[in-house]
């Protein structure tokens, strides 16, 4: 009878060792530290997100310009909801940032290792992958920033994100689940492509090796404030179009559509809902919300960055 030789047994040690080249894969650590930056950044900021998601909306009671009317929606939100009111919608928005803001930042790094090996990209390659690496979670987290949208609105008594996503689903299709796509791909590309341009040339002009490492970590935030207010000026009409045809897929079938109400019915509306200006309609409703999503945004990427890079830093990554 003819020996066969039995198959190799994998022995212990050798499936520990590919446990730990899989667990401490460089993409992954990336994932887990934009997902932690993204979970911290999301819970202090929640509140700016709602007031901009109001304050895009119709709000009679509250209705105002610039820093009163956000101050204004603030205290109503307070008074009416509670305190705890602000950080409505706050379990959409993790479930939203965690894997997209991981995503993200392990779809830079793979980008990063393939097209630029051992130097900094210049600023238009900057803004080629930070609107690539955007458009990808974006893509990959719309349908809960649809829901996330309307938990914020106070529209909607949505009872879970899953509950939300399914009655959604239901109820309007694939098409109420991706509504506003291009808005929002319209709105994020172009901001983060733009952020990391503005953040990357400015941290180039900054004398890093000559600093105290204590300091780096201020220097970055402050990168990172300077680049967040650009890019937000810069994608504000989107975001605003993009709340719209999120809030009313039915009436927005086209970003057309949602463009021509934004312009001529939100413009001027003044004082209060019963006075509309027929004369001056303009590109006014087009920045409603700008200042505590610039507030938010500005404030989120930075902090973000800022413990991004300094996580990877202790792993021994270069971001």
């Amino acid at each position: 009878m003819l020996w066969k030789p039995s198959p190799p047994q994998l022995r212990a040690q050798d499936v520990e060792d590919r446990v730990e080249t899989l667990v401490m894969h460089p993409v992954l650590k990336a994932f887990v530290c934009g997902s932690i930056s993204g979970t911290c950044s999301t819970l202090l900021f929640q509140p700016l997100d709602l007031l901009k998601t109001r304050l895009q909306t119709l709000q009679p009671a509250v209705n105002g310009s610039g820093r009163a009317g956000m101050v204004m929606l603030l205290f109503r939100v307070v008074r009416t909801e509670s305190l705890l009111g602000l950080w409505k919608g706050v379990s959409p928005s993790f479930a939203r940032c965690i894997p997209g803001v991981g995503i993200y930042f392990s779809t830079l790094y793979m980008l990063k290792q393939k097209f630029l090996v051992d130097r900094s990209p210049t600023a238009l390659e900057s803004v080629f992958l930070g609107a690539t690496a955007r458009a990808v979670s974006g893509i990959c987290m719309l349908p809960v920033t649809v829901v996330k949208t309307r938990y914020e609105s106070g529209r909607f008594g949505y009872g879970s994100v899953y509950g939300a996503l399914k009655d959604i689903y239901q109820t309007e299709g694939a098409r109420g689940m991706f509504s506003g796509l291009t808005a929002t791909l319209l709105r994020d590309a172009p901001f983060s492509g733009i952020y990391l341009m503005f953040y990357t040339q400015t941290k180039n002009f900054t004398p890093q090796d000559q600093l105290d490492p204590v300091v780096m970590p201020l220097l970055n935030f402050g990168c990172g404030i300077f680049a967040g207010i650009l890019a937000s000026l810069a994608t504000q009409p989107a975001d605003v179009i993009k709340t719209h045809m999120q809030l009313s897929p039915h009436k927005y079938r086209r970003t057309s559509q949602a463009i021509a109400f934004i312009y001529k019915m939100m413009g001027n509306w003044r004082a209060s809902s019963e006075y509309w200006n027929t004369k001056d309609f303009g590109l006014v409703g087009f920045f409603r919300g700008g200042v505590p999503r610039a507030l938010r945004r500005t404030l989120m990427a930075a902090m973000a960055w800022t413990m991004y890079e300094q996580m990877m830093e202790k792993m021994g990554l270069k971001s």
